[in-house]
């Protein structure tokens, strides 16, 4: 029997175009961005649909636009059948899964992550942070470069998107040196990254003050479905565990890697990404050693990923 997890992706997936294919062909997903329009009050579909790429670009435009995508293409898919047992979702896109997962309501999501995103944003100045990907070395080598790094500065993991792809964040002259430091141990190869700030390390925490605000206001529900969840790859399942752990993850490293090992020892055999980009499919295969990974950006992705479930079912 087949097991369907849906991962859905955070930011950096975005693209000027994405989820107009659903929008033109699917009543339940032009449902969800008539929604995120009314929750925000600005006409946020057309930014997704026409652009310009530097405003949909913006942190504060960006996460709303990518949660209201996946959750989009998430309804699409529910109208032809294809519905998960389980969730996760990259950053941002724990958002998505928690809303699919009905624990939170898609009003209420899409609003706090447009204010998630103007915090993010604001919590340090412009150009003072910096992320960067190191490739070749494993998460302990990586750890001890950032300690290095540091000099009294913020430098430490951010990302683990997979055993030899971490990304690390901080103040931009301490990733600087993290950088010039992993080429010196081994590393294949490090890439600072165009991100507006440094996402998922400390000098996120007065982001996460505020946030606290905003979701304090918000009713939760418990997940109709298990969501693993970004900070410890635990499995959230009560209500009582989402706000503290969505607080807890603007400051603190995704666990991406141990996050699909969770759901694959969950029982997980299929992983769907359900929202703009494949970057959680190209990963996929990088950890979990023949997990099947299908993707769901546009009406021509679910076409393919509802032939190759059936394909699988009649073997």
């Amino acid at each position: 029997m087949t097991l369907i997890a849906f991962v859905f992706p955070g930011q950096g997936s975005q693209a000027v175009g994405m989820g107009k294919g659903f929008y033109a062909t699917s009543a339940g997903a032009k449902a969800v961005f008539e929604e995120a329009n009314a929750a925000l009050g600005f006409n946020l579909a057309r930014l997704m649909f026409e652009g310009p790429e530097a405003d949909l670009a913006l942190t504060a435009n960006t996460q709303p636009a990518v949660l209201t995508a996946s959750v989009a293409a998430a309804a699409a898919c529910a109208e032809r059948g294809l519905r998960p047992a389980l969730v996760g979702g990259h950053s941002l896109g724990e958002y998505s899964a928690l809303v699919v997962a009905r624990a939170l309501r898609f009003g209420d999501a899409v609003r706090i992550v447009r204010k998630r995103g103007e915090f993010m944003q604001d919590a340090v100045s412009v150009r003072t942070g910096a992320m960067a990907a190191i490739l070749g070395l494993d998460l302990a080598q990586v750890e001890r470069v950032c300690a290095e790094a540091a000099k009294g500065e913020v430098v430490g993991v951010a990302n683990v998107n997979s055993a030899q792809q971490i990304v690390v964040a901080g103040h931009r002259a301490a990733v600087e040196r993290a950088v010039a430091l992993a080429s010196h141990r081994g590393g294949t190869k490090s890439v600072m990254l165009p991100v507006s700030a440094p996402f998922h390390c400390a000098l996120m925490a007065p982001a996460a003050d505020k946030l606290a605000r905003e979701l304090g206001g918000v009713s939760v529900a418990d997940p109709a479905i298990p969501v693993v969840r970004n900070v410890d790859a635990g499995v959230t399942r009560t209500a009582a565990e989402v706000m503290p752990l969505l607080l807890k993850q603007v400051a603190s490293p995704v666990r991406w890697t141990d996050c699909v090992r969770r759901l694959a020892a969950e029982g997980a055999s299929t992983f769907v990404e359900v929202g703009p980009g494949r970057v959680l499919t190209g990963l996929l295969r990088r950890i979990v050693d023949g997990a099947r990974g299908l993707s769901v950006e546009d009406p021509e992705g679910l076409e393919k990923t509802l032939a190759a479930l059936k394909d699988e079912a009649r073997r």
